[in-house]
């Protein structure tokens, strides 16, 4: 996680905004970005402990990330291990390259690290390593022009030692480059805090380090900030540059970019950095920024199969769900489309734990819950929608 003084304004440019266009398609597979996905793989997350760079729980959360790549279909011969050593320290990154169409030998890298300190890192940065999966799982038949590359780093709570050993040894060696990269599009620290109104997201700007690459970076991160607005719900603001994992590219002249959250929490680095103080609708939202981003940075194909329309078109329907008033005290009022007749909505704690359900009454009495933080789930056959909840 980076430490910085951050600056500069909230919003977006809107006559940039007309450098790109709206592609329904995009916002097709964005609306596949999946709540569900996103609060399983943090509470996994959690679970697999503090994940020190060399430790057996490191060495697990890797092994974890690379079990779902394999789920989601990508090969063995796809997904490459990357041992590096500092010190007496062992330990890995993990890379999956997913080749492109049209520039297969140039390559978009998608980035994050996955190993914390003092805490299981939730926030910091298993925010980070559940958005990068499930963009990986929606694009992974996604026709690109250019290849990706999800890199998953270990070491960067210790000086950003993984990526440093991949930028160093493996996108250079002796100094000459020998990956093509257009872009490096690094997630850290994008979970939230629990409480906090999360509606904003810093869009990462190259504005230190080599001058040679910052016109190229503020205009990749102009592209960052128009696909968020085009496909989330989320504001923007410009960060500048700072420590963490695509600085080691930054200082060989790559072009980079990125998400930081906006309103920052006190969390990372300590055991309280976990599922119940982060955000997951917030990482919900930033996931769809993301998978937006990244097709339009790879240029993903602009078709849409027919078999995929019925199902996102739901998708996209159910995220117009209502809930409210919210804070709630003695009841809740849900309003779904018309063409959802059956639906179970369940109210849970931040954990997991079903505390209230109901099936099709759109009229909830909260009465009987504490004051406090809770997660509302609408389910309606395979698909969920997950809204934070306040009871006061």
């Amino acid at each position: 996680m980076k430490n910085i003084f951050t600056f500069l304004l909230i919003g977006f440019v809107s006559h940039q905004l007309q450098s790109q266009t709206f592609i329904q398609a995009y916002q097709n597979r964005v609306n596949q970005v999946s709540q569900t996905n996103i609060t399983t793989n943090l509470q996994q997350f959690q679970n697999l402990g503090i994940k020190t760079t060399g430790s057996t729980n490191n060495a697990n959360t890797l092994t974890w990330i690379k079990n779902k790549y394999l789920s989601y279909g990508y090969t063995a011969s796809q997904i490459v291990e990357d041992p590096f050593t500092f010190g007496s320290t062992n330990s890995k990154n993990l890379v999956i390259t997913k080749t492109g169409t049209v520039y297969p030998n140039k390559y978009v890298i998608i980035c994050g690290h996955f190993d914390s300190i003092n805490g299981p890192g939730v926030n910091d940065n298993g925010s980070g390593t559940s958005i990068i999966l499930e963009a990986a799982r929606i694009l992974k038949d996604v026709p690109t022009e250019y290849s990706i590359k999800f890199i998953h780093f270990s070491g960067e709570e210790q000086g950003l030692r993984g990526s440093y050993h991949y930028a160093n040894n493996i996108a250079y060696q002796n100094g000459v480059r020998k990956l093509d990269i257009k872009l490096v599009f690094n997630l850290d620290q994008v979970g939230g805090k629990m409480g906090n109104t999360n509606n904003t997201i810093y869009c990462d700007e190259d504005q230190g380090g080599l001058s040679s690459n910052n016109a190229a970076s503020t205009a990749v991160t102009q592209q960052l900030i128009n696909c968020t607005t085009l496909y989330s719900p989320l504001q923007t603001a410009i960060d500048p540059a700072e420590s963490t994992d695509y600085i080691p590219f930054e200082q060989k002249g790559e072009v980079i970019t990125g998400y930081f959250e906006y309103k920052r929490s006190n969390y990372p680095h300590s055991s309280s950095d976990t599922f119940a103080n982060t955000d997951p609708v917030y990482i919900f939202k930033v996931g769809k920024a993301t998978v937006g981003a990244l097709q339009h940075f790879a240029t993903a194909t602009t078709a849409s199969s027919a078999a995929l329309g019925t199902k996102e078109s739901m998708i996209s329907t159910l995220e117009s769900v209502k809930i409210y008033p919210n804070p709630a005290k003695d009841y809740l009022m849900i309003e779904v489309p018309d063409s959802t007749k059956k639906f179970t909505f369940e109210i849970t704690d931040l954990t997991g734990r079903i505390l209230l359900k109901e099936e099709n009454q759109t009229r909830i009495n909260v009465s009987s819950l504490q004051k406090g933080v809770y997660l509302g789930n609408l389910k309606t056959d395979d698909h969920t929608v997950v809204r934070k909840l306040i009871i006061e």
